[in-house]
């Protein structure tokens, strides 16, 4: 059972904020805003969702993307934080697990997911 003070605050903090509907196996745009000293620019981080968990305000998504020299980087960002500024869905994948962790020991063709045809 929770508070129903810290619930009333959990869902002003959620309704501020627009998610698109996702799932793992798709490949996400993400807009993070990143602060340097006193400026901010939004910097736009692209990458395969390979897991969400949690509920409320503490959903967190993990994003994987292969960077430089073929290195998997994988981050972690919470779902309704301020730093994330837009989701957009790039494509959608035809995936049969709700945790993608199996993609971390593959590498190049093997990591492919195929596209969900609608």
């Amino acid at each position: 059972m929770r508070n129903k003070y810290i619930e009333n605050f959990e869902n002003a903090q959620i309704a501020g904020k627009t998610v698109p509907d996702f799932r793992a196996g798709d490949t996400l745009r993400l807009a993070v805003i990143i602060k340097e000293g006193d400026k901010s620019r939004v910097q736009s981080y692209e990458g395969m969702c390979i897991a969400k968990r949690g509920q409320g305000t503490s959903k967190t998504i993990t994003v994987r993307k292969i960077g430089a020299n073929s290195v998997g980087i994988e981050r972690i960002f919470p779902l309704y934080s301020d730093s994330i500024e837009s989701i957009t869905v790039v494509r959608c994948g035809r995936i049969r697990r709700a945790k993608l962790f199996y993609l971390r020991d593959l590498a190049g063709k093997k990591a492919r997911i195929k596209e969900l045809r609608k």
